[in-house]
């Protein structure tokens, strides 16, 4: 079954290959023909994933599935949340960080979660699914694996932040993953 997962960042797809393995075809947008923007333009991750793969399936007409992930802190009232990718009013992962770490300064409560929806779209259905991961955010940056905010981002029950882990161990526990799996199981469910 081919899919196409609707994001331009190559960091998101190889972490969904290998959370799917090789049960599913998993096209890149440029591999499924797709080359425009894609709009986000609501106020809510789960609003945001689905418009993201509805254009992205009237363009293709394909399977197509997109995710929207958001970085949700506690004392900043759930910022940056939708606006994690652009925060500090730029895409710019490190500026992002820095703009978080600032708020946070001086804040004891640093806990947080990350989040993520993915919504799959297909000529006869639109499904939601759902993965979190809490943590807490660090006082600095700890190691450079990863991407986004997982140098700042410790999982609950972990010592070391999402950029200190292999990928293979943040794989297992990320937000994503738990989308991924949850989504995974209704994908085998209709073949």
């Amino acid at each position: 079954m081919k899919i196409c997962f609707a994001t331009n960042n190559a960091h998101k797809l190889d972490e969904v290959r290998q959370i799917l393995g090789g049960r599913f075809e998993l096209l890149s947008l440029e591999e499924a023909g797709f080359f425009g923007d894609i709009p986000e333009t609501h106020d809510t991750i789960e609003e945001n994933s689905l418009e993201k793969a509805s254009y992205v399936y009237r363009q293709i007409q394909m399977p197509v599935f997109s995710d929207d992930s958001g970085l949700e802190i506690k004392s900043l009232e759930g910022r940056p949340g939708v606006h994690s990718a652009h925060y500090a009013g730029t895409r710019d992962a490190q500026a992002n960080m820095d703009q978080v770490l600032k708020e946070l300064e001086g804040i004891t409560d640093r806990s947080g979660q990350f989040r993520t929806v993915i919504t799959y779209v297909d000529q006869n259905r639109q499904e939601q699914f759902e993965g979190v991961v809490l943590g807490s955010i660090a006082q600095a940056e700890r190691g450079k694996d990863g991407f986004g905010y997982d140098p700042i981002f410790i999982p609950q029950d972990h010592q070391i932040s999402f950029a200190e882990m292999t990928p293979e161990h943040k794989n297992q526990i990320s937000h994503r993953r738990k989308a991924v799996e949850k989504f995974s199981k209704f994908l085998l469910s209709c073949l």
